[in-house]
């Protein structure tokens, strides 16, 4: 009797392989309840599209006959379907297993880890003190802060981002050292129409950033259903991570923060309407608005943003060049977003956002309505913004802005 397969998991990450020796199609697991890469034979690209958890093992059967010319296919059957077992990348008892074993262990760590450090940034202190030495010294002064609340920077990689870091972080200034950090990050990973909190303190090569576990649970018990405390997407998440070291570097590694990543609103954008219609968004937004108003500036705010993403590694069917055709398009149609930051229209904002179901796909969207409804009133100065290519065929926008009362 034909069985079915499991589902290939939709929260992978999927791009070519960069092996000239080894092409295909590479398959990773951002989340990291696995470690392993693939890399899919290019002739077998197509047999995954066969792991929709209505297909069988019959169907897998037949298509690799096809592939191959050949009916004896059992040993290559058995070799895919094993290898993307083991790996964690089917919706199987072992994918379950290793995503549980995962959450537990983030749940009983005592800090969150420097996840993302000897990737998008040197993992040796000294060295990384050195690289963001490099990119910020001169820029901080001891000029007062004024009415200064906030910034928005981004959370690209540095290398990629670093002309947009070095306006957003240098409008601080030192006198704000001994404020809580409230640092709005996208979430990438988390369930939309959520807010995903921790109590633990960042580890970074710099040291240790404590978190504000007063403010946490606060917000926790106000925000009901809408907040999701210690949300193992904090484990892998780069939005936060990267301001954090930022912020280390300008202030010292003690600094305080109260982490927050912000999950997309999909129903308002799909749907219509605004994102505090769904009811625990509301909540949560009225939280962090009570929350703002009553500890007032005690609390800085940083948002780690990017905006457009745009190209083939984004799902569209053309290739993107920064500054180039389309995107001397994206750039009018971001800079429209922007102008609501800046005079802090968070209707109008959204409404942008929402038109033509996002078609700029801004990953920071939800971070950016989430300040403007905590703290309404602030205006915005849009700093820089530049537009990068991610890959050859791929962009992605950012901007640094600063916010004041």
């Amino acid at each position: 009797m034909a069985e079915t397969l499991p589902r290939l998991r939709m929260d992978l990450d999927f791009g070519p392989s960069p092996l000239t020796d080894r092409p295909g199609l590479l398959i990773r697991d951002p989340l990291r309840y696995s470690d392993t890469t693939l890399i899919i034979p290019p002739r077998l690209v197509e047999c995954l599209q066969l792991f929709d958890g209505n297909s069988t093992d019959l169907d897998l059967r037949e298509a690799l006959v096809r592939i191959t010319g050949d009916l004896q296919v059992g040993d290559l059957q058995r070799q895919l379907l094993s290898a993307l077992s083991e790996a964690g990348f089917l919706e199987d008892d072992n994918y379950r297993r290793l995503k549980e074993e995962q959450q537990a262990r983030f749940a009983t760590l005592p800090v969150r880890e420097a996840v993302h450090a000897g990737g998008a940034y040197p993992a040796d202190k000294v060295e990384l003190f050195t690289t963001l030495a490099t990119w910020m010294d001169g820029l901080v002064s001891d000029a007062p802060a004024d009415s200064l609340i906030g910034i928005a920077a981004p959370h690209v990689s540095p290398d990629g981002g670093v002309a947009c870091y070095r306006a957003a972080y240098g409008a601080l200034r030192r006198e704000l050292w001994n404020r809580v950090f409230v640092v709005l990050g996208t979430s990438h990973y988390g369930r939309p129409e959520r807010f995903g909190l921790t109590r633990k303190p960042f580890a970074t090569p710099l040291g240790t950033a404590e978190t504000d576990c007063a403010l946490v649970e606060r917000l926790a018990g106000a925000a009901g259903e809408g907040a999701v405390l210690e949300d193992y997407c904090h484990a892998v998440e780069h939005s936060i991570e990267f301001q954090v070291v930022f912020l280390q570097h300008i202030f010292g590694p003690g600094i305080r923060i109260l982490p927050i990543l912000c999950g997309a609103f999909v129903k308002s954008i799909q749907n219509g309407g605004l994102p505090e219609d769904d009811e625990n968004v509301r909540r949560f937004l009225g939280a962090l608005g009570d929350l703002a108003a009553r500890e007032g500036n005690r609390l800085f705010w940083v948002l780690g943003v990017d905006m457009a993403h745009v190209g083939r590694r984004y799902g569209d069917p053309f290739p993107a060049a920064a500054e180039e055709g389309h995107m001397v398009r994206v750039r009018e149609l971001d800079h429209a977003r922007i102008d609501c930051l800046v005079r802090g229209d968070a209707d109008a904002f959204w409404a942008a956002v929402r038109e033509n179901h996002d078609e700029l796909k801004w990953c920071g969207s939800s971070a950016f309505y989430t300040f403007l409804r905590a703290v309404p009133g602030a205006k915005g100065e849009l700093l820089n913004y530049k537009q990068w290519n991610i890959d050859r065929e791929s962009v992605v926008t950012f901007g640094a802005l600063s916010f004041r009362n």
